[in-house]
């Protein structure tokens, strides 16, 4: 029949009676003749309680020590799963992550898998076995064969790892609630269940904080092209299935370090509009983008830095051929959006020879090095960013037409890139109808916004921020760059900003501080109240309508945006820590994903 990886986590394993449940469903599979490979997690609040012992006696853990702690509480899951299903007559073994081949980088708390060695466990799948595997940890590629885990959602990670070392005919992750959602049912109680969604689309939502999936795992599905479908473990509901393009052949060797870049893109169809000085207040960015849609004008990418002030800039490229259209909807709507405490109005800006340059890939943002990679590239090749867009699968600069031929050249250079991956974008077809402009809603309570007042506006600026940060290991998320410029000292200079884990708020804002002066940079500024709500879809494309309805949405509920940032496929904004929630419920809303069914997860 078939080979199925199975991946329960710690709530489907909380009990010995959930054990035993486990146990049964397993059976039931393997007796219709599949092969099975069951990977769990530690029971429960396992791993929690071996924390909170770890720091009753070092107030710094030792990260090796904690490896070693950690991984014990899996070791337990696996044993008892094996003995439940033994005793209902199914041959089973368990076997820790080390003992399976699970072999990673030599990283405690936080390794990333390089390869799996297979022989054993296909030796005892061959016997009729199911082998049952500790998820969340490994052993490192040197002679010390020290144990490692794999970080947060580890157990995913080792899931959907197996299932493409094993070529698996498809991995099911089971959990505690009947699939992916709308947006998380502790929050809208009414989110839908989606029958499928695009790998693309659910990396986004799970770098957004959607817990049901880890990112390293949608990475690794949409990089080996795994069939994956989470399922609740309480029933034999289908679930959601998460569709993979067809994998490119790419090597199992450094299977998640491999190369991060799958393709350049450029498109050299774009203008840019931007509107200087706005009212820093809710629903001017839906008067704006609300007359665009009613001009059925499709705008690309959209950037609103921070405030300066009581007014900040909101830009957004468009095909050339509809600029006129864009310049002239801007220009109208200016006047009416002049703030009161100013005499002067907003003020329109047209760029019309500008490129959009892009590198194509899976897992950016989880990896500090790519997007820093890009604008070093970039800046040796004295080319200057206008306008930066990131997702967890594309980066996007906007550049100046004239230099988008070198740009795509030392791109492809620098990412090891064969030509046939490389390729202008001449337009992205809009989806079919049939498909919704937004799957899911996302809301991210965990981020902190970092602004650098005055950089200097020339090439390699952002190569020596990002480049900096990387070199922490610190992941950047959304990225904003002010369209305000200002001439200091002869300097033309511009406002940087971006978001962090809040957890990393405040050391990132000492080590920039620091670094300040050296490069010459105004003012680091730190704010942790904020909020990230997001839409995802891939059906957004060619509809003008969808940032207007998220925008409008917000308004109506007079919750002002501090930033925006979009890609192809998201549109993320800023909002005050406190209005997170009613955010994201009121754009969930407005897309009409509530259901009626009611969702509950089990304690």
């Amino acid at each position: 029949m078939a080979l199925i990886v199975q991946k329960y986590g710690g709530t489907s394993v909380g009990s010995v009676e959930r054990i035993q449940a486990v146990a049964q469903r397993v059976h039931k599979t393997a007796k219709a003749g599949n092969s099975l490979v069951v990977v769990v997690s530690a029971m429960g609040k396992t791993t929690d309680g071996l924390v909170k012992l770890a720091n009753g006696v070092s107030q710094n853990p030792n990260r090796r020590e904690m490896d070693m702690l950690l991984s014990t509480g899996e070791q337990v899951t696996i044993a008892l799963l094996s003995m439940a299903l033994q005793e209902i007559g199914q041959p089973a073994i368990s076997m820790t992550g080390a003992q399976v081949g699970i072999v990673t980088e030599a990283e405690h708390t936080r390794a990333r898998i390089l390869h799996i060695e297979t022989d054993r466990l296909t030796r005892h799948l061959n016997l009729g076995k199911v082998v049952v595997v500790a998820g969340f940890q490994g052993i490192a590629s040197t002679e010390e064969l020290e144990i490692t885990t794999l970080g947060r959602g580890g157990s995913d990670t080792s899931a959907v790892a197996l299932a493409a070392a094993l070529q698996a005919n498809f991995c099911e992750i089971y959990t505690d609630v009947p699939g992916i959602l709308t947006t998380d049912p502790r929050l809208v109680p009414e989110a839908q269940l989606m029958d499928e969604i695009t790998s693309d689309e659910m990396l986004e939502l799970a770098s957004l904080g959607a817990k049901v999936l880890h990112p390293r795992a949608v990475e690794i599905a949409r990089n080996y092209g795994v069939s994956l479908v989470v399922r609740s473990s309480w029933t034999d509901d289908p679930g959601t299935w998460v569709t993979s393009p067809q994998p490119q052949g790419r090597s199992l060797v450094n299977l998640e370090i491999a190369r991060p870049v799958d393709g350049v893109e450029f498109d050299t169809n774009q203008a840019k509009v931007a509107l200087l000085r706005v009212p820093d207040k809710p629903g001017v960015a839906a008067r704006l983008f609300g007359e665009i849609a009613r001009q059925k004008v499709d705008v690309d990418l959209i950037i609103q830095s921070i405030h300066e002030g009581n007014s900040n800039d909101i830009a957004f490229t468009v095909n050339t051929p509809i600029l006129n259209r864009a310049e002239a909807v801007a220009a109208a709507i200016a006047p009416a959006l002049r703030n009161q405490s100013q005499a002067d109005e907003a003020e329109v800006m047209v760029e019309k020879n500008i490129a959009k340059v892009s590198i194509a890939g899976a897992g950016m943002i989880g990896r500090p090095g790519v997007a820093a990679q890009m604008f070093a590239t970039l800046a040796a090749a004295g080319v200057n960013i206008q306008m930066i867009s990131t997702s967890e699968v594309k980066v996007s600069c906007v550049v100046a037409a004239s230099e988008c031929d070198r740009a795509v050249v030392v791109l492809r250079t620098a990412f090891e890139i064969e030509d046939h991956e490389a390729g202008e974008v001449i337009s992205i077809a809009p989806p079919p109808h049939t498909i919704p402009p937004v799957r899911g809603v996302a809301l991210d309570m965990n981020q902190a916004r970092l602004a650098i007042r005055q950089v200097a506006d020339r090439p390699g600026m952002a190569a020596q921020l990002f480049g900096l940060l990387a070199k922490h290991n610190i992941s950047i998320d959304m990225i904003i760059q002010s369209q305000r410029c200002r001439m200091v000292d002869g300097v033309p200079r511009r406002d940087i900003a971006f978001t962090v884990a809040r957890i990393d708020g405040e050391s990132t804002k000492n080590m920039l501080s620091q670094a300040a002066a050296e490069f010459g940079w105004g003012e680091v500024v730190l704010d942790s109240a904020i909020a990230k709500v997001s839409i995802v879809g891939a059906g957004m494309v060619g509809q003008p309508g969808v940032a207007a309805k998220m925008f409008e949405a917000l308004a109506q509920h007079q919750i002002n945006i501090q930033m925006i940032a979009t890609s192809e496929i998201k549109i993320s904004c800023v909002v005050a820590q406190e209005q997170g929630v009613e955010a994201l419920q009121a754009i969930h809303s407005a897309f009409g994903l509530a259901g009626s069914e009611k969702f509950i997860v089990p304690a």
